[in-house]
């Protein structure tokens, strides 16, 4: 039996991560570099970078600051990105409980 094998759905944080890795090697830096420009920790830099991490919004913009980078860049260029993915895994959403009156 042949079973079909489908693309694993991209998560944000690996687009991101993905991203900000293309940034600063395009940029001819390394890891150490950015993360002491940023002030967060090199294995933490490398965890956003691989996806594996979720940046808060003051990191990321400590590291696009470290980057010469506009995060708004970064966040137009993750959108792309995904626009031009299969898919993004989506987290599953709860209604908000309503108490009754």
């Amino acid at each position: 039996m042949i079973q079909e094998v489908r693309e694993r759905p991209a998560l944000m944080r690996e687009v991101l991560g993905e991203s900000l890795r293309e940034l600063r090697t395009s940029s001819s830096l390394t890891l150490r570099e950015v993360s002491g420009k940023a002030r967060v920790s090199l294995g933490y830099l490398s965890e956003v970078e691989r996806g594996q991490k979720e940046a808060s919004s003051e990191l990321l913009n400590a590291i696009c600051t470290a980057l010469d980078v506009p995060l708004s860049q970064v966040l137009r260029q993750v959108s792309d990105k995904l626009d031009g993915h299969a898919g993004v895994t989506a987290l599953p959403v709860r209604s908000p409980h309503v108490a009754a009156a």
